[in-house]
């Protein structure tokens, strides 16, 4: 798509009233999505900009340690007998092969959770469908949720989509996303920041958060 057919639009969302802006609000958490062995490697399911995403990651991650803020991250594991399979499982056989102990599924050693942080194991797009996330931050009064993690989208939109319909203001950190193919990468953003989230680079997230705290 080319600038102009991406501002043309833009301009119809602004005229129906998408795209309102979601400041930053109470307590911050993190949330990181998938950032896992397998999805590094562009030989498994990674490819695209996701390695540097983990990259810039790194540093949401320091951040989120430095000022207390509640982490968690979020695995693919299937059972290795096969009894979990599921209809994402089907559409992406690969998926059946991160199971708990395969090295695929373990988080990258740059992001390795701390104590204290949580570990959501999934086997659906969405870290909080099916799972303890949204009690577990809501229980640390959690209200805007930062979101890195993979792919763009698939897994983050889709936790993006369930944040929101828990009350959690998502902010999805754009360069802390990553995707194996560029156009999706962007669509998605693009889509998020209308509908479900705001959408910004860490570093404007960090300005954000530093002015509504002043």
């Amino acid at each position: 798509m080319n600038e102009l057919s991406q501002h043309a639009e833009a301009a119809v969302y602004r005229q129906q009233g998408f795209g309102t802006p979601l400041p930053v609000h109470g307590n911050i958490g993190l949330l990181i999505v998938d950032f896992v062995v397998g999805f590094a490697d562009p030989a498994t399911f990674g490819g695209g900009n996701i390695v540097p995403a983990i990259a810039r990651t790194q540093e949401a991650l320091a951040l989120a340690r430095q000022h207390g803020w509640p982490v968690a991250h979020s695995r693919i594991v299937y059972a290795a007998d096969g009894s979990d399979d599921n209809v994402f499982s089907m559409k992406v056989p690969g998926m059946a092969t991160l199971t708990e102990d395969h090295p695929n599924s373990a988080i990258v050693p740059e992001l390795t959770p701390a104590a204290g942080e949580l570990v959501v194991r999934k086997t659906v797009p969405s870290a909080f469908f099916g799972t303890q996330l949204a009690p577990w931050l809501a229980q640390r009064a959690v209200q805007t949720l930062l979101v890195a993690g993979a792919v763009t989208s698939g897994c983050v939109r889709a936790s993006v989509v369930d944040a929101m319909s828990h009350g959690f203001r998502p902010l999805v950190l754009s360069d802390c996303v990553g995707d194996r193919a560029i156009e999706p990468h962007n669509a998605n953003l693009f889509d998020m920041q209308q509908k479900y989230a705001a959408v910004m680079p860490l570093a404007q997230a960090i300005a954000q958060i530093e002015a509504a705290r002043r």
